[in-house]
């Protein structure tokens, strides 16, 4: 009889520990979504915005290259602004989770919901990045030429964008294993 008052005891005690540290991994899945927005949004406004214009022999015959040139590109900003709105709305089940750090189900359906954003932002900033190589680089076997020696303001910009979207990932592969571990503790 003793010994079962013992376990009840334990798993008391392992219950009454495992909600402050639940509690503080929803904290900080909060501040990491809050940075994730951040870092998704950015580098969709910072892929949206990029256009640079080169003058040729006259003023009336100009080079422009735009994001839209590219479809990669549009799928890239498409995809870092769905996966920040998607993170805009789940900051209320990460402050729900703030709140009661014993809820179970709505932090499972976050998981399947995050794993689904990162493999949206992984197959963006995949295929820009594919994109931005061949811009720096070239193919010389498929014909392409290497456009950053002469865009060289609109290459920085789309390379500065596909930081903030891998940073994003990396923040979401985090999210999710935090998640795990919250869901492990119970």
């Amino acid at each position: 009889m003793r010994s079962g008052a013992l376990e009840m005891g334990s798993e008391v005690a392992k219950g009454a520990a495992s909600g402050p540290v639940n509690r503080g991994a929803a904290v900080v899945d909060f501040f990491l979504r809050v940075f994730a927005i951040i870092a998704t949004l950015g580098s969709a406004i910072a892929m949206g915005t990029t256009n640079e214009t080169l003058p040729f022999f006259t003023q009336f015959i100009r080079f422009r290259a735009k994001y839209t040139d590219l479809p990669m590109f549009t799928f890239f900003v498409v995809a870092n602004s769905v996966v920040s709105a998607y993170l805009v709305l789940s900051l209320a089940l990460s402050i729900f989770h703030i709140m009661r750090s014993r809820a179970h189900a709505s932090r499972i359906v976050l998981i399947f919901f995050d794993a689904g954003m990162l493999a949206l932002l992984t197959a963006g900033a995949s295929a820009a990045a594919a994109i931005v190589y061949l811009a720096h680089k070239g193919n010389s076997r498929a014909n392409w030429i290497a456009i950053c020696q002469q865009f060289n303001s609109f290459c920085e910009r789309i390379s500065g964008s596909l930081i903030g979207s891998f940073g994003g990932i990396l923040i979401f592969v985090v999210l999710i294993l935090l998640s795990a571990v919250a869901l492990s503790r119970r």
